[in-house]
């Protein structure tokens, strides 16, 4: 009998939840076949199945939240049967997408989280209209729903109070508990220091909103992200991790840059690799195509394995200042918050400029202040003046 456990499907990963089992008990399979949907705190994936056979056992239901070697399922394999039992003719592998096709035609976009905050609340999806983007159901969307379906409690007496009803509740499972699982770890694990810093990202913006007029659309965070990059190579001890057991910490050769967003499921933070072999065109288009991804909950393994540094770009949400936690094991995170126009002393005199505040939390046990206000210093030089980042790459 071959069990079908729960394994590592993302770095960190401690525990998963069932979404969905693309089988039955009984089930022909064949090797590498895809059994089962299970979604982490960054991303939803698939199990294949590691041998062909039948299906014996579908031990964990679907909605459950399980550790890593939980077993799931079991199969009997091929070299144990006696007989081959014929596929079922008619049956389809579930869609494996956040998109459910109805029979009458009606296309139901909805991520897996909020679709199981319909499921917990009892909510009929089909019945719920969503706000999103293309007609896409969100969170709140559901929870509108159900307030819209309690009923409204009145009175003869002009005297009585109305019932406001009971409160709603959103599950504190799946991939919001695991998120809060890892800021746990690494609050708790890793002595946070935050350093601020204000740069002048005047010339920035000029430089970037004239490569627009050319035809050029290159956001400011990919000037940042290559920034950062260039600053790693200058201060390494920011670009690594902290081996306690063996006593080292470990200087990452590659510079593999994590961009913090904001999705419909949660905190996900994809990765752009070797981020010093590209242009920062290259590094603008590939940062477009994680986010995308992101926002439909389409990130695989390879998309959030392996950052050695971590940036969150939350300036266009408004904000102006922020401790960040680190995203464990790394060494430090940056964050780049509103850029705003206020009076700037430029030369002893006053003048106009786009002033932007930035936060860096960094890990004490591997760097010290000292070298945390060096980074940053060298990372101002580099955004404040851009033409100082085109000299580094040539």
């Amino acid at each position: 009998m071959v069990e079908v456990k729960l394994h590592d499907i993302g770095e960190g990963m401690t525990e998963g939840e069932i979404i969905q089992y693309f089988i039955n008990v009984g089930d022909r399979v064949k090797d590498d076949q895809p059994l089962v949907e299970v979604q982490t705190d960054k991303m939803t994936a698939e199990l294949p199945s590691p041998a062909a056979g039948v299906v014996k056992e579908i031990i964990v239901r679907p909605g459950e939240n399980v550790s890593v070697g939980t077993t799931l399922l079991t199969i009997e394999s091929d070299q144990l049967l006696q007989f081959d039992p014929p596929m079922k003719t008619n049956q389809k592998r579930p869609q494996t997408i956040d998109t459910t096709i109805l029979n009458k035609g009606k296309i139901i976009l909805a991520a897996p989280y909020t679709r199981k905050i319909a499921r917990d609340l009892g909510v009929n999806i089909e019945e719920v209209e969503g706000t999103g983007p293309a007609g896409r159901i969100l969170d709140e969307d559901v929870l509108r729903h159900v307030n819209k379906k309690k009923p409204q409690i009145t009175s003869a007496e002009p005297t009585e109070a109305v019932q406001s009803g009971e409160d709603v509740t959103i599950p504190f499972k799946g991939r919001r508990k695991q998120i809060a699982a890892k800021m746990t770890k690494s609050l708790y694990t890793i002595p946070h220091v935050t350093h601020f810093e204000e740069a002048d990202v005047t010339n920035l913006l000029q430089l970037t909103k004239n490569l627009k007029q050319e035809g050029n659309y290159i956001s400011v965070a990919a000037f940042f992200i290559k920034a950062v990059q260039l600053t790693l190579k200058e201060f390494p001890v920011f670009n690594a991790v902290l081996d306690e057991e063996n006593e080292v910490i470990r200087l990452k050769k590659n510079y593999n840059i994590g961009v913090a967003v904001d999705s419909e499921q949660g905190l996900v933070v994809p990765v752009i690799h070797n981020v010093e072999n590209k242009t920062i065109k290259e590094i603008n288009t590939k940062m477009k195509f994680l986010i995308k991804k992101s926002q439909e909950n389409n990130l695989t393994r390879n998309d959030i394995t392996d950052g050695t540094f971590t940036i969150s770009n939350v300036g266009p949400l408004g904000s102006i200042a922020a401790t960040p936690i680190i995203n464990y094991p790394e060494t430090a995170l940056i964050a780049f918050h509103k850029a705003k126009k206020r009076p700037t002393v430029v030369n002893d005199e006053i003048v106009i400029r786009s002033m932007m505040n930035l936060s860096m939390s960094f890990d004490h046990r591997v760097a010290d202040g000292a070298r945390a206000v060096a980074f940053t210093n060298r990372f101002v030089q580099l955004i404040e003046n851009p033409s100082r980042m085109l000299v580094e790459l040539m």
